[in-house]
């Protein structure tokens, strides 16, 4: 009974355990809601400490999901899956086919994508067993890498946030502190440097840093340092939690705003404690749902054009999510979780009307 008291508590429809003892294979998926269309996410490979904790991270991935798809005016629901094993030592076809099987398994409710510890290649494994997986290779007819898009995203949200906090969108000479330098923080700090921002960056690993180096200018600081600069605007790309009890009240920038995923260590609290310190926080599954705009693009027909003019459109959802927040004093996360409730209630409503199947029997 605990595992349905837990799914009972996020509100989830179906969890599904994968084994397989020839491929190794062990991985959860979780389908949180369908109400708007069919449970899209991505699967992560990680060397879970026990399978309790991969099982908390996938419900509040998935939930997640549903409410950025929600929010981003997406006709998709939201889903997750986890694979428990090292992504460095325990990859291979035989895994990611046999995953691929169980995803065929459920006929459309979930589709796939990659996340953390996956890649594109692994992705095309699946493919072999269903099509109901996206982030393939630009060969295959996917989107390819989807960093591009997440962090044109991730920019506009962050003139959204700028508008909303200073009366002007612009980022010119605005001091911004980037906590992360992979792929998304690479492609964000190419826009902020286009747009004559004063960048500093870190990163645990120094090659990282030192490749955004290669096409812009910024000051690179130790790890711990980041949270302690005198800046305009900080921005997390990495690891989740890091806003927390111990380094919000470490930060002096006025914005909060990056594409790092369940930055908020204990939502309700620390998003509290921001509010109260009139930091503008730009929720994270908000801003960063260029990722999930860019491979629902590939269930249409991919175009990258059309992916970034959908991403353009997070600077007029945070716009409204930062309005509410403002009106009814709440921070911005309750805000935006507000605005995809209604969406999910509203639509959930038209989902009630009976449609008759074609094939239908009944005379």
């Amino acid at each position: 009974m605990e595992n349905f008291n837990v799914m009972e508590k996020f509100g989830h429809e179906q969890v599904v355990f994968c084994s397989n003892v020839e491929s190794g294979l062990k991985a959860i998926i979780a389908i949180h809601n369908t109400t708007l269309g069919p449970a899209l996410g991505g699967t992560r490979m990680l060397n879970y400490k026990s399978v309790d904790q991969a099982l908390n991270d996938v419900l509040r991935l998935s939930r997640g999901m549903t409410y950025k798809a929600a929010v981003a005016g997406l006709n998709l629901g939201g889903g997750k899956a986890v694979i428990l094993g090292d992504s460095a030592t325990q990859k291979n076809e035989m895994l990611f086919r046999t995953f691929g099987k169980f995803v065929e398994g459920l006929w459309g409710r979930y589709i796939t994508a990659e996340d953390v510890g996956t890649n594109v290649r692994d992705m095309e494994y699946v493919r072999m067993e269903t099509k109901f997986v996206t982030g393939i290779s630009k060969a295959l007819g996917g989107s390819g890498d989807p960093s591009p898009v997440t962090s044109y995203g991730v920019y506009v949200g962050m003139k959204a946030c700028a508008n909303a906090q200073w009366g002007n969108d612009s980022l010119r000479g605005k001091k911004i502190a980037v906590q992360g330098a992979g792929h998304v923080a690479r492609n964000l700090c190419e826009h902020l440097y286009s747009e004559g921002a004063e960048i500093f960056i870190t990163d645990i690993i120094d090659s990282k840093v030192q490749r955004v180096l290669e096409t812009i200018k910024a000051h690179v600081v130790k790890p711990e340092e980041i949270y302690e600069l005198d800046v305009d605007i900080f921005s997390p790309n990495a690891l989740g939690a890091v806003l927390n009890d111990k380094t919000i009240p470490m930060i002096k920038a006025q914005i909060i705003a990056g594409g790092a995923n369940n930055q908020l260590e204990e939502e309700d609290r620390n998003g509290q404690m921001l509010l109260d310190k009139n930091i503008l926080y730009a929720p994270d599954y908000v801003i960063n749902a260029g990722g999930l705009i860019n491979v629902a693009n590939e269930l249409e027909g991919y175009r990258q054009d059309r992916a970034m003019k959908h991403a353009e459109g997070i600077y007029d959802i945070l716009s409204r999510i930062i309005k509410v927040s403002k009106e009814q004093n709440i921070p911005t996360h309750v805000s935006s979780n507000k605005i995809a409730e209604e969406r999910l209630a509203k639509i959930g409503g038209i989902r009630k009307i009976y449609t008759p199947c074609s094939n239908s029997n009944v005379r």
